[in-house]
């Protein structure tokens, strides 16, 4: 009979790596050269910036910020100047906070265009003369104790005050343990080194002041990507050297298998860099993961290769039937790993579509290096030390009957011979348990996910030198603001307002749409609390008498909204000098406006969103619920859609696969059903495990439960095809699994300590992003390696007494 088209395949590739070996050899170096060349054109994109994009929210957002923003802002970088101390508000503290400002204004090196703070409005109600720096310190340093307190209490009426000290404030002391000032930089000035040199300045200025700007984060998100892949490279390196010389036991085979490793990895990233692909936090996770899968194939495909020569094969026959065997079984781990993965593409989020694109690609590079470089680099190796009579090292292959490991792997199959039928029901129950507790699960998607905890672990800060991390100080600037300042954009939500604004009854909408409220929106009497154009309008209506009476003459139903010629008004006001505040929350052709509404600093971010969205639908024009709060909601819901999506999409192609390629190579599609079993078990606990620990599902750890499917196939696809290869000649299915779990279940154990060692790895970045991340993913390989020498035996063994 002539061969079938896989057989011809197998031919073809046995072919080239045992006769061809050293055109496969140069073939393989040359591509990982070119690719090489890739890696000088990857580009980072850190933080959580990436993930914005596309959603809709955010969107509305950028609308917003393009059509509001003040005409004098220009875009100019801005920092926070966060002084803290005692009680902020004395005359010595609100001095120090003056000259700070003075000693930025006065440096060339600060960029500062001007400074704001409490310091300076206390100075100016003192003496209104007092308009420069050196006339305001004159003035508090001439005023006495009690002349500043007053000052302070008559102030600390306003609201404009009130918000720039900490919730502790007391009017009647007057006291506060914090206050924020600003500085505002040239439109030109590199803000991340200007900030810089601010934290400088104030680190050495009297009193205690915390600098915080945009320049510091992007900082502090780019270092966290460097800093987490210099603690993580150098332990996955140790682990992995650690566990390839106890499988390998062989320092030729061990430099072999690194090569392989190495070459995984540059070809992947260069293909990143070629393709334009920038490395966010997410792709940190994508080389521990490759080395776990490249280890896997190395593992089984050397310690296959020494059962042939234990056997007493020769080398090019002993490597012909290895690949022979395993090169299908690395396709189907490929083919299910790429689906698990490759299952992410669907989603709605850039960063998580090019994760799972870029690890699906990286997983088909490991397969051709591991499936034929590796092989063909042993031959050619094994070769040269036999010409060369080099001295033997243990060759003896991993889990081999009279082993430790090779008497206590077949536990599955002594219990699933006694009752298969009660192990898989006992298997189905947990799973159901798990299934169903995975439904608290929390969603989430915060700034912070990004950044290192407020204080780093002992063996981080412990690190010597270059591997030393930066220091961080954003994370706790940013908690402590949310803690003792009562609003930003954390505490606010923005209905951005689309259509004919001049329209009579449009601003009466908005202000009847703000009355009884949603319950997380913060309400002043029955009336929403927010800021739109309406307060502008009665801000310059203090200020000029003829518009006063014009507003009030406007406004037939007694609201303080105008209801009645409102494009005049709205003219009126854009040609006044409360042009530019009016042009923050009106656009200049009148056809949309925002609202912005102060909302419960204690609420979920799912509850402020749906209040946001219910108080939005009550507008009678065209309104989106939008700011920081909604869009990390959007993306949230985003990020479970997603999860459940690309997991039921994994599933079912895995199982179509797997049924069609076992119909194809042995003519039993069965056997796909049953190698799905343990993984669906393993998916199933490992859902419920997450609230367990309180993992919440992330931008990362969202990807986990499909990447699963891919990883954990890996264990039962090589437990299976070998179990049908020894059932073939044997027709009975427990000495199969015998034979199965004492060979190959030794080689599972090996790639099951070494994947647990690349994705331990990540255990160790200082972010909770990757963190999470890796813990899951041990997780996920424990139970994976389990299922497989636990649930798949009893599987195998009903699938035989019913269809084998």
């Amino acid at each position: 009979m002539a061969p079938g088209p896989l057989e011809r395949i197998l031919e073809t590739c046995n072919h080239l790596i045992t006769e061809r070996s050293g055109t496969v050899i140069v073939s393989f170096l040359l591509v990982t050269a070119l690719f090489a060349g890739g890696l000088g054109d990857i580009e980072m994109d850190e933080g959580f910036e990436a993930f914005v994009e596309g959603v809709d929210a955010h969107e509305a957002q950028e609308q917003i910020d393009e059509e509001f923003e003040a005409p004098f802002e220009d875009d100019a970088p801005t920092t926070q100047l966060i002084q803290r101390g005692e009680n902020v508000l004395t005359r010595d503290a609100l001095i120090r906070l003056l000259e700070f400002q003075r000693h930025l204004e006065d440096g060339d090196d600060y960029r500062v265009e001007e400074t704001s703070s409490i310091a300076e409005s206390v100075a100016q109600s003192i003496d209104p003369t007092a308009t420069t720096r050196d006339d305001q310190l004159r003035t508090l340093e001439r005023a006495d104790d009690a002349e500043v307190r007053e000052t302070v209490r008559e102030l600390g009426a306003e609201s404009s005050f009130a918000a720039s000290v900490s919730d502790d404030f007391s009017p009647q002391e007057p006291s506060a343990s914090a206050t924020v000032a600003t500085a505002t930089h040239d439109g030109n000035a590199d803000e991340e080194a200007v900030q810089f040199r601010t934290q400088a300045a104030a680190d050495s200025a009297d009193g205690e002041i915390v600098v915080f700007g945009g320049g510091i984060l992007d900082t502090e998100f780019e270092n966290v990507i460097e800093d987490s892949l210099a603690i993580i490279v150098p332990v996955v390196i140790v682990l992995i050297l650690g566990f390839l010389i106890s499988a390998y036991r062989d320092p030729f085979d061990l430099v072999l298998g690194l090569v392989s490793l190495l070459m995984a990895v540059v070809w992947t990233f260069g293909f990143t860099g070629y393709a334009g692909i920038a490395f966010t936090d997410m792709m940190i996770a994508i080389p521990p993961l490759l080395l776990a899968i490249g280890i896997d194939f190395g593992i089984h495909a050397v310690n296959r290769y020494r059962e042939e020569r234990v056997a007493g094969a020769g080398i090019e026959d002993g490597m012909a039937e290895a690949t022979t065997q395993l090169l299908v079984a690395f396709f189907i781990v490929t083919g299910t790993t790429v689906i698990g993965f490759g299952a992410n593409v669907t989603s709605g989020l850039e960063p998580i579509r090019e994760f799972g694109f870029v690890a699906s690609v990286g997983i088909i590079f490991t397969f051709l290096i591991f499936g034929i470089f590796l092989p063909a680099a042993k031959v050619v190796l094994d070769r040269f030390r036999e010409r060369h009579d080099l001295p033997a090292f243990d060759t003896s292959p991993l889990g081999s009957e009279d082993s430790l490991l090779g008497r206590v792997l077949p536990v599955g199959a002594h219990l699933g011979k006694r009752a298969p039928i009660a192990l898989l029901l006992v298997a189905f129950l947990v799973t159901g348990g798990g299934v169903a507790y995975a439904t608290t699960v929390d969603t989430t998607f915060e700034e912070e996910d990004f950044l290192p905890p407020e204080e780093l672990p002992d063996y981080v800060e412990s690190l010597p030198g270059a591997l030393g991390p930066s220091e961080y100080t954003s994370t706790a600037t940013i908690t402590y603001l949310e803690e003792n300042f009562e609003s930003g954009e954390d505490d606010e939500v923005t209905v951005y307002v689309e259509g004919p604004i001049a329209a009579d009854h449009a601003l009466e909408s908005v202000h009847r749409a703000g009355e009884d409220p949603p319950s997380t929106i913060v309400t002043d009497g029955t009336v929403a609390e927010s800021e739109s154009v309406v307060d502008v309008m009665h801000a310059h209506a203090r200020e000029d008498e003829d518009y006063a009476r014009a507003l009030a003459a406007n406004d037939v139903s007694g609201t303080g909204v105008p209801d009645r010629n409102v494009e005049f008004l709205l003219e009126q006001l854009l040609t006044s000098e409360s042009r530019d505040d009016a042009l923050e929350y009106v656009t200049e052709d009148q056809r949309s406006t925002r609202v912005i509404y102060t909302v419960e600093a204690d609420a979920t971010q799912a509850e402020v969103t749906a209040d946001a969205e219910e108080l939005a639908a009550d507008y009678r024009l065209e309104a989106t619920p939008t700011g920081e709060i909604v869009v990390f909601h959007e993306i949230s819901e985003l990020i479970l859609a997603s999860s459940l999506e690309s997991l039921g999409l994994a599933i079912v192609f895995t199982a179509v696969f797997l049924m069609v390629i076992y119909h194809v190579l042995e003519g039993r599609a069965s056997l796909g059903v049953a190698n799905l079993v343990p993984i669906l078990v393993t998916v199933g606990v490992l859902g419920g495990t997450m609230p367990l620990l309180d993992i919440p599902l992330n931008a990362l750890t969202g990807t986990v439960l499909s990447i699963t499917i891919g990883v954990g196939v890996a264990y039962s696809v090589h437990v299976t095809h070998r179990f049908i290869d020894e059932y073939n000649d044997s027709g009975d299915g427990y000495e199969s699994l015998l034979i199965t779990l004492g060979g190959t279940g030794g080689a599972l154990t090996g790639s099951m300590l070494t994947t647990l060692g690349g994705a331990g790895s990540l255990v160790l970045a200082i972010t909770p992003l990757l963190g999470q991340f890796g813990f899951l993913m041990v997780i996920s390989v424990i139970y994976s390696y389990l299922m497989a020498i636990l649930v798949l035996p009893p599987t195998l063994l009903l699938w035989e007494r019913l269809v084998g």
